[in-house]
């Protein structure tokens, strides 16, 4: 029988929470409920016991009160090693199958409970990398939770060797954000007029040929790199995600006018051979109605409900900007990474239901954390095309080895091998290659 009985002196929303995310999600394992002590000691099954007093030989996994808190509150968190990995919320009953509590770390780390916490925000009002524990301790590039979730279904099958699992298949998943779909065409007459000033001033000669090529027909836009993503996707058998800043032109929303009927067709094209969802716009981080109209107006091109989303500049703040999504009916965003670090910003490789934590619920918008970003490794930590693999690689790996999904973000222009880009479209297809082999 693989079911689990778990005894928990109170059940509550977080415990709730945090071993379905487990057990269910990551590991594939039914589980029920028990504060009754007596049906727990008399259970003949496999049971786990989450509390702070152990009842005799049975798996007894020492219980911090953060599961059982519902405010939201500076924590004391003190961490050590444990088989070469970060840990936390220590527990000092020796009878407890782990010295820590992996329970309220997962879920200090997947609600991102640190993130409710006072900080101060980055230039564009973000949650920064260096500000979070997992770059503070080092554990930023390990999927900690996954990694927990597969000790713990050992620590079981060691006590009840009947005890299996049902292991998820490694997925990789490559997304792109269309923040500018072209560099010189279809900007309209004022901002290419403006360009051409830019330009001047600059005297970049270079840019004034070009941009004078592709507005004439007689060159292509770099920033024109779909015919190459179609190519990758059909090789390899891809699945790739779109995410289209369709937003009124603004300081740092700068796309194709809305009402440009190329810029619709080339949104179609994308539409036939891919997912495509909203990159809502920096504009709409502050304001639903503008998110709304955002999301209509895509959905009109497209002629089909939106359901997926990932915030342009991956501006994120908890947890106003994901209610707006909810609002909006977007069941899947794609925006939990940081933009100044690569790793898993959640600590895990695998979807999951976001947690209100000021309303102390669980909701029904899923989350797909994603690994680095290209921009990330050019320009935040400065990694020259030629060894951007040596970050990538061990990624991939780590994901691999717990059997995640493994996310990457990427841009249509940074695919153009051209300028800022030289050397990044082979780095784009050797990720793909060492993903799928």
């Amino acid at each position: 029988m693989n079911n689990i009985l778990i005894f928990t002196p109170k059940i509550c929303n977080r415990i709730k929470y945090t071993f379905k995310l487990y057990f269910q999600e990551l590991l594939g394992v039914d589980i029920t409920f028990t504060t009754n002590s007596d049906e727990f000691i008399d259970y003949q099954y496999i049971k786990i016991n989450y509390s702070e007093l152990d009842f005799g030989d049975e798996l007894f996994f020492g219980a911090s009160n953060l599961l059982f808190e519902t405010n939201i509150r500076e924590q004391d968190l003190k961490f050590i090693d444990f088989e070469k990995h970060t840990a936390f919320f220590i527990i000092s009953n020796k009878k407890s199958c782990l010295p820590f509590d992996p329970f309220a770390a997962g879920f200090y780390l997947v609600s991102r409970y640190e993130e409710y916490l006072p900080y101060i925000k980055d230039q564009y009002g973000r949650f920064s990398a260096e500000q979070s524990i997992a770059y503070k301790h080092y554990f930023l590039k390990k999927p900690l939770i996954n990694i927990w979730a597969l000790k713990i279904a050992a620590i079981i099958k060691n006590k009840y060797p009947d005890f299996k699992i049902c292991n998820n298949k490694f997925q990789f998943i490559p997304t792109l954000d269309i923040d500018c779909a072209y560099a010189y065409k279809l900007k309209g007459i004022i901002r290419t007029i403006g360009g051409y000033l830019k330009s001047v001033r600059n005297l970049d000669f270079k840019d004034i040929i070009e941009r004078t090529k592709v507005i004439s027909g007689l060159g292509k836009d770099h920033f024109d790199t779909y015919d190459f993503q179609y190519e990758m996707q059909k090789k390899y058998k891809l699945h790739p995600i779109y995410f289209v800043l369709f937003a009124e032109y603004g300081d740092f929303d700068k796309n194709i006018p809305l009402n440009n009927r190329k810029f619709h067709s080339l949104i179609k094209m994308l539409g036939d051979e891919a997912e495509v969802g909203i990159h809502p716009s920096y504009a709409s981080n502050d304001d639903i109605r503008v998110l709304k109209q955002e999301i209509e107006k895509l959905s009109k091109v497209l002629n089909r409900q939106i359901s997926k989303s990932r915030q342009h500049f991956l501006k994120l703040n908890l947890p106003h900007t994901y209610r707006n999504l909810i609002d909006l009916d977007i069941t899947d965003d794609y925006t939990m990474g940081y933009a100044s670090e690569i790793g898993f910003r959640a600590s895990i490789c695998n979807a999951f239901y976001f947690y209100d934590l000021e309303l102390d619920i669980e909701t029904n918008l899923k989350i797909h954390p994603f690994a680095f970003m290209e921009g990330t490794l050019r320009d935040y930590l400065n990694i020259h095309s030629d060894k951007a693999l040596n970050y990538i690689k061990p990624l991939i790996d780590e994901v691999k080895t717990v059997n995640g999904t493994f996310i990457c973000l990427w841009h249509n222009e940074s695919l153009s091998n051209q300028r800022r880009w030289v050397g990044w479209k082979e780095v784009y297809e050797e990720t793909i290659k060492y993903a799928v082999k």
